[in-house]
């Protein structure tokens, strides 16, 4: 039975539940935990994730699959069954190379394969690429070629545009949200990264602002993180320990921690953000 507080409220706050069994006190008040529970009793949500093999794709694809979303992956790389840890990965997965715009419009076309129709509740522009000099130092706006600077562009800042373009009808199907992963590295000169990534993100935090503003009235969300120095596979615990000494929280953030941001973008718990680009970098931008 329901105390009268509780039917005044519209609550139920038993510990149990005749369906899912026990609850414990923090599932009854979480709100993380409501979405989640909104998400496995209504339809089945679905999210498109560029970059998803490793680092904070990775830990993004596992995030939303736990919380019982369908991730639909696309990378330049074949399926790896060893590596990928949601349901059906294989059958969800669409290899196309996002540095080649004419190859873009096939896989828009595989995606919406993938869908058959559904809406798209999230799109997720993780991809990125950094390169560097063979000693595997940074690339100067004078060490840059023309080739280099025009693969980064295309992965950095025309996929995201494009598939975005190409998903437009999903995702407003959906009141979907669209999430473009930039850096720390767009709004000041970093230690490692080069000239064409630092440019290609500064460029891709506007493009987030203009498409929050172009998007808005069909119910979409864009929005933006913008990740410091997080611990992946390509750095190494040298570059580490430089990099700590400037971050007022004294260490570097894990995939899953900016993961988790991302998953809060594409919550209900976001639904009146758009146009932002959130800083995780444990302060290191002050």
């Amino acid at each position: 039975m329901t105390t009268e507080l509780e039917a005044h409220l519209g609550l139920d706050l038993r510990n149990d539940d005749p369906v899912a069994g026990p609850r414990s006190a923090i599932d009854v008040g979480c709100p993380f935990h409501a979405d989640r529970a909104r998400v496995q009793q209504s339809e089945r949500k679905t999210l498109v994730l560029t970059g998803a093999s490793r680092g904070i794709g990775h830990a993004t694809g596992k995030l939303f699959s736990e919380a019982g979303w369908r991730v639909i992956s696309c990378a330049r790389q074949a399926f790896d069954g060893g590596r990928c840890p949601w349901e059906s990965g294989a059958d969800n997965h669409v290899q196309a190379d996002l540095s080649n715009h004419r190859l873009l419009p096939r896989a828009i076309a595989e995606v919406k394969e993938r869908l058959a129709g559904a809406p798209l509740h999230a799109l997720i522009n993780n991809a990125g690429v950094s390169p560097k000099t063979p000693n595997g130092t940074r690339l100067t706006s004078l060490t840059t070629s023309i080739e280099t600077w025009m693969s980064v562009f295309h992965v950095n800042l025309v996929a995201p545009i494009l598939l975005a373009q190409g998903l437009f009808y999903e995702l407003k199907a959906a009141s979907g949200s669209v999430v473009n992963v930039t850096s720390i590295a767009g709004s000041r000169v970093h230690p490692f990264a080069g000239s064409a990534y630092a440019t290609s993100k500064a460029a891709l935090a506007c493009l987030t602002r203009e498409m929050a503003h172009d998007y808005a009235p069909h119910g979409i969300r864009v929005n933006a993180i913008a990740p410091g120095e997080i611990k992946t596979d390509i750095l190494s615990p040298d570059t580490e320990a430089r990099l700590v000494t400037n971050i007022p929280l004294r260490r570097v953030g894990t995939p899953e921690e900016v993961a988790k941001v991302i998953f809060f973008l594409c919550s209900d718990a976001a639904s009146y953000v758009t146009g932002t680009e959130v800083p995780i970098n444990g302060g290191q931008h002050l």
